[in-house]
C-alpha cells in the first residue's frame, strides 16, 4: 500500500498526539485476508488476536466513524460491504461471521443472530466525509431490505422490538428479564432517522417521508413506556412492559437519536457528573453505581468503560450541543487511555477493549483471562482519533456542504494539518501571535468555514484556495 501521510495533529498535550499517531501506525496489523488469515492491507477489519476471526458488525459499524479519517490509507467501507454481500434473500444481515468459512455465527441465546441496526447511521457519516452520492444509491436496497427483515421478525403489536438482550452486544450485564431493550428499539429509530437523511440525499420524497413517520412513530413509544420521570433515566421492558430497574449505559442512546426533549435531556446529562450512578472517575461505566451488580473491578459490562459506548454518549451530548461536557469527558477517557498504555509503575501497558471506572487500568473479570482484549484497535480508534478530531480538537466536517465547523472552548494551540477532503488538503491550525490569536488555514479549493469561540462568536466565512490567516479578535 503506497502510503500517504495521516492528517498529522497539533495539540498542548504531546502524549495526546503520540497515541494519535501510535493508532494510525498499529492499525496496520489488524487488516486481515479472509482466505489466507494473513495480514494484508487489502483485507477485512478484525481484532487479530483471536482462535477464530471474527467480523462483528456493530465494531465494523463503530471503525468507519475514526476510519474516515485516514487520508483513504485505510477505506473505511471494506468490512461494509463484506457484510452487505452477505445479506440473504429474506433481507437478514447476521451480526458475526466466521472470518475464514464465511459462514454466520448464531447461537441459542440469538438464534436470529440479530445485532443493533446502525448501518445506515454509518451510511450518513461516511457520505458526508466521502460525498460518493453514488454509494448511498446502490446500498440503499439492501438497508431497506435489512430493515424490512427486522420489521417483519422482531416488531411487536406495541410498536416496539423485541430481541435477544445479547444481541444488543453486552454480554454480562444485568438485563436478563429486557424483552424490549431500549438501545436496541432506540437503534432502530436512530436507522430509521438517518433512512430519512438519506432519502433526502436521493431526492426520494417517499423513501424520506415513509422512514420519518417511522422514527417518529418510534420516538413517541419510547419516550411514554422507557422512560422513568423518577429516575431520569430510559429503561429496558420485560415480556410484560414493566420497566427494569437497572440504569444501564444503554439508556442514554436516545440522546444520538434526538428522542428525548430538553428537560428530558438535562435528567440524562445530569446523571454524566453524578456520582452514583454514572459520573465516575473514567466516565462512563457500563452499568450506573447505584445498581447492586456494580463492580468496581467493571466485570464486563457491570461496570466497565468500553471506548465505542463512550463515543455514543459524546456523540449523543454534541446532538443538545453539550459540547462543553462532550469535550471534557472525551479529554478525561482519554487521559485514562493514555494511563493504560503507559502505566506509571513503569509496566508494560497496552490498548485495551476496557477499562475500570474509578480508577486507572485495563477492566477485570473474574475467571476470563481473555477478557479485556489487548491492542484492540477497532474500537480503540473512536477515542484515539475520533474524539480527538471531533470533540478535543472540535471538528466536524461535510465534504457535500463543503463546510468545516470549528467549535474552540477555550483558545490552545491546536488543530489539523493536510487532512485530505476529496482532492482537497485542508489545514486548520490557531496560534498565539504578537497580535493575539490567530487561525492559520491552508487549502486547495473553496470551503466554508465556521467558527464558534467560546459560545461567544460564531461567523462563517468562505476560505479561499491557497494559504490565509485571519485575527481571531478580529472576527
Amino acid at each position: 500500500m503506497s502510503k500517504k501521510d495521516f492528517p498529522k495533529i497539533h495539540f498542548y498535550d504531546q502524549d495526546f498526539v503520540d497515541i494519535y499517531d501510535k493508532t494510525w501506525n498499529w492499525l496496520s496489523d489488524s487488516w486481515i485476508d479472509p482466505k489466507t488469515g494473513e495480514i494484508s492491507p487489502d483485507g477485512i477489519f478484525v481484532h487479530p488476536n483471536e482462535a477464530q476471526l471474527v467480523i462483528n458488525q456493530a465494531e465494523s459499524i463503530f471503525s468507519t466513524f475514526f476510519l474516515v479519517y485516514s487520508n483513504k490509507n485505510y477505506t473505511a467501507e471494506t468490512n461494509l460491504d463484506f457484510l452487505y454481500k452477505k445479506q440473504e434473500a429474506n433481507g437478514a444481515i447476521r451480526w458475526k461471521y466466521d472470518l475464514k468459512t464465511g459462514a454466520p455465527i448464531v447461537d441459542s441465546e440469538n438464534p436470529e443472530g440479530i445485532g443493533l441496526p446502525l448501518f445506515a447511521w454509518a451510511e450518513f457519516n461516511l457520505y458526508h466525509k466521502l460525498a460518493n452520492k453514488r454509494r448511498v444509491k446502490e446500498i440503499m436496497p439492501v438497508l431497506q431490505n435489512y430493515m424490512n427483515w427486522i420489521d417483519e421478525n422482531f416488531k411487536k403489536e406495541n410498536g416496539l422490538y423485541s430481541v435477544p438482550a445479547k444481541a444488543c452486544g453486552m454480554e454480562n450485564s444485568p438485563r436478563p428479564n429486557a424483552v424490549y431493550p431500549v438501545d436496541f428499539n432506540t437503534c432502530m429509530a436512530l436507522n430509521a432517522l438517518n433512512m430519512s437523511s438519506l432519502g433526502d440525499i436521493l431526492n426520494d420524497k417517499e423513501l424520506s417521508f415513509q422512514y420519518k413517520r417511522m422514527y417518529f412513530s418510534l420516538k413517541t413509544r419510547i419516550n411514554s413506556l422507557l422512560w422513568n420521570a423518577e429516575t431520569g433515566f430510559y429503561h429496558d421492558l420485560d415480556a410484560d412492559g414493566n420497566q427494569l430497574p437497572q440504569k444501564t449505559i444503554a439508556g442514554f442512546w436516545p440522546l444520538l437519536a434526538e428522542i428525548p426533549n430538553a428537560d428530558k435531556a438535562d435528567c440524562l446529562v445530569a446523571h454524566i457528573s453524578n456520582p452514583n450512578t454514572f459520573g465516575t472517575e473514567h466516565p462512563f461505566p457500563s452499568l450506573s453505581v447505584d445498581s447492586p451488580e456494580f463492580s468496581e473491578n467493571g466485570e464486563g459490562y457491570r461496570g466497565s468503560v468500553y471506548p465505542e459506548l463512550n463515543f455514543m454518549v459524546i456523540k449523543g451530548l454534541e446532538k443538545y450541543q453539550r459540547y462543553d461536557v462532550a469535550r471534557e469527558c472525551a479529554i478525561r477517557h482519554l487521559y485514562f487511555i493514555l494511563e493504560g498504555l503507559q502505566p506509571a509503575d513503569g509496566s508494560k501497558g497496552d490498548l485495551y477493549e476496557a477499562y475500570l471506572p474509578c480508577k486507572e487500568g485495563p477492566a477485570i473479570k473474574s475467571g476470563d483471562e481473555n477478557f479485556p482484549r489487548k491492542h484492540c484497535m477497532i474500537t480503540i480508534g473512536l477515542s484515539t482519533i475520533a474524539l480527538m478530531i471531533e470533540n478535543v480538537i472540535g471538528l466536524s466536517i461535510s465534504l457535500p456542504r463543503k463546510t468545516v465547523d470549528w467549535i474552540i472552548p477555550n483558545l490552545e494551540i491546536m488543530g489539523i494539518e493536510k487532512l485530505s477532503l476529496k482532492r482537497n488538503l485542508i489545514t486548520i491550525l490557531s496560534h498565539k501571535t504578537p497580535r493575539g490569536w490567530g487561525i492559520q488555514m491552508e487549502s486547495e479549493k473553496l470551503y466554508y468555514f465556521t467558527i464558534n469561540i467560546l459560545d461567544q462568536k460564531k461567523k462563517t466565512l468562505p476560505i479561499p484556495s491557497g494559504k490565509c490567516s485571519m485575527l481571531i479578535d478580529k472576527l
